[in-house]
């Protein structure tokens, strides 16, 4: 990656924690000084230099440069674990302030188990997919049926979160595609029951052009989550469906043939 690469990252995350571009900018190009004046910031920066002081004013403002008040004035940013300090306890702040404005909005109708039941939610990208399958491992009460198709679905927040279902007395069963994936599985997890599938029939094959199922997660034997990706493409983005309700369709039939590669577990609801 080219150095204009790097910086245009470098800004566009700056501006995903809130600063403006002319902002970030500058920061950046103090970041390569042990100080600077207005005039070199705005040659290292592009930025014009009648905003270079405006945009100091902001950054100073939020603690990450200093000033000296010296003639021409000298800028300089402050040290980086200092600034990812601040940017993170920003960052942090904005989210608390958010959920409390969200839960002071938030009103929701509760709906008729009827309608429940029939439910079928999707969900697309593996940042929102892991959310959801860490919220409802962590939700499990009694049962946490695990098949895993592809080994880098398994990251340590998983490994940690399932751990922690098993100190709760949660009975954590989990499959693997591969004897490689189960051997890991029973690795990292020896308090858990741990399989070899026999659903290949459902994962299918992973080859060219094909849907491939990344995993399927059952809590307590009503909530089901399933997720897909084509591995061999560039973009391999996860989708996932989520159902729940003991009636729900998709939760009886993926319920039941997750039972069948499971034989020494018994499905309540045959």
């Amino acid at each position: 990656m080219t150095q204009d690469n790097l910086t245009n990252e470098a800004v566009s995350l700056l501006q995903n924690l809130g600063l403006q571009e002319y902002e970030a900018r500058c920061f950046l190009a103090l970041t390569r000084l042990p100080s600077g004046t207005a005039k070199e910031i705005h040659e290292i920066s592009e930025v014009p230099r009648t905003r270079v002081y405006d945009a100091i004013r902001v950054l100073e403002s939020q603690g990450l440069v200093e000033v000296q008040h010296s003639s021409p004035q000298q800028f300089r940013a402050v040290g980086i674990d200092e600034a990812t300090r601040t940017l993170r306890q920003k960052y942090d702040n904005r989210i608390d302030t958010l959920e409390s404005y969200l839960e002071t909005v938030e009103h929701r109708e509760s709906e008729p188990d009827d309608d429940r039941m029939q439910e079928v939610w999707s969900l697309t990208g593996r940042d929102a997919i892991e959310s959801r399958t860490f919220d409802l491992l962590a939700e499990a009460d009694s049962e946490i049926a695990l098949v895993v198709a592809d080994e880098t679905f398994l990251s340590d927040e998983v490994y940690e979160t399932l751990h922690a279902a098993i100190d709760r007395d949660v009975s954590v069963i989990l499959g693997g595609r591969t004897e490689e994936i189960t051997s890991r599985l029973g690795t990292e997890l020896p308090a858990a029951r741990v399989f070899e599938t026999n659903l290949d029939f459902l994962i299918g094959s992973m080859t060219d052009h094909e849907v491939a199922i990344s995993r399927i997660l059952l809590v307590d034997r009503e909530t089901l989550l399933i997720g897909s990706y084509y591995p061999d493409s560039e973009d391999p983005t996860e989708q996932a469906i989520f159902a729940s309700g003991l009636e729900n369709g998709i939760v009886v039939l993926l319920r039941r043939l997750i039972s069948s590669g499971l034989t020494a577990v018994e499905d309540p609801n045959p």
